[in-house]
């Protein structure tokens, strides 16, 4: 059985409210109201700018998408080496990891200048998120109105370059010029889209700074493989003006070549006896390449007549290599 509760059991009455919590202003009610400076704006995560740059490093990690990446531009910038020898890099029959040994020369510089602006605009955000946190409402305005407005004339001067490109053959930086500024044209567009998204607190417009960072993303692959063409080329012309670099290479043919090149010298070789098939000894050639069982010869020195001399690797032709030693060999 309960035992019964005392008489004098009294119920505490309720604490005291502090002053300070008393006159504590109405949730309910917003700043602007009681004429007060604007709320701060969102938590660091509302621009929403790491959250894209997250978006776009999910893409780039597989493993699958950046070997394609090498061996495009592996590809690209082989494909301008060879063809400043006048020859087509897909009859080569190179493989895969042959394109892709050949992309670290070629996109070191774009990779170090991309990462460098990475870091600079992370810390150009997170310095402009502080601002306008604090900032009125119509200092926040202007300044995403000019970001937006930038991005918009670079887009159009972008657009504007692509569409007279057959206009601008004589500019050498065209090529690069154009997906640059559309590149940046569209980051700053998208930067801005997605600040207002924050500011506005709302979702739409979302499709739009989707779009735009796909364009920056396709404008900044597009300078990067002008980069990489320039590379290759650039490795040619070197080359080319010091061609000792190359293994040089005694030919003997059973039937006479016309090389058409002053640098190759032809020395018909006097048959010793009956059974001796090989007839003409050609000097003054290099090893450029070997690929498809063949081997691609060019002259010691490049001019503008020179040619490159294709000959089949097989029992049809003889050849005697030499190696040059390094101009300071070990001791």
């Amino acid at each position: 059985m309960a035992e019964p509760v005392p008489a004098s059991y009294d119920v505490p009455a309720a604490a005291p409210v502090p002053q300070d919590v008393a006159a504590a202003p109405d949730p309910d009610v917003s700043a602007d109201e009681k004429g007060a400076p604007a709320e701060p704006l969102a938590p660091p995560g509302g621009l929403a700018f790491d959250r894209w740059m997250g978006f776009l490093s999910s893409f780039v990690a597989p493993v699958t998408l950046i070997t394609g990446l090498l061996f495009y531009f592996g590809y690209v910038s082989s494909r301008t080496f060879f063809a400043y020898f006048g020859i087509d890099v897909d009859v080569l029959g190179l493989s895969n990891q042959a394109f892709a040994m050949r992309s670290p020369g070629a996109l070191f510089v774009p990779v170090i200048i991309i990462l460098i602006a990475a870091a600079g605009l992370v810390v150009g955000h997170r310095m402009l998120r502080r601002r306008l946190r604090t900032a009125e409402a119509a200092t926040r305005v202007r300044t995403v109105s000019a970001i937006a407005w930038t991005g918009i004339v670079l887009l159009l001067a972008g657009i504007a370059l692509a569409l007279l490109w057959g206009l601008l053959g004589a500019w050498d930086l065209a090529p690069l010029a154009t997906p640059v500024v559309l590149s940046i044209g569209a980051g700053l567009a998208a930067y801005a889209a997605s600040t207002a998204r924050a500011l506005r607190g709302g979702r739409e417009g979302r499709a739009v700074v989707v779009l735009l960072v796909v364009v920056m993303v396709a404008g900044t692959f597009w300078a990067t493989a002008t980069v990489a063409e320039w590379w290759g080329r650039g490795q040619a012309r070197a080359l080319a003006a010091d061609l000792t670099s190359l293994p040089a290479v005694v030919l003997d043919t059973q039937e006479r070549l016309f090389p058409g090149n002053d640098a190759i010298q032809l020395q018909e070789l006097a048959p010793f006896e009956e059974q001796q098939v090989y007839r003409y000894r050609y000097h003054g050639l290099r090893l450029l390449v070997q690929g498809g069982e063949r081997l691609f010869l060019v002259p010691d020195q490049w001019s503008a007549d020179a040619s490159t001399i294709v000959v089949p690797y097989d029992a049809s032709v003889r050849l005697r290599f030499r190696f040059f030693p390094d101009a300071d060999p070990p001791s």
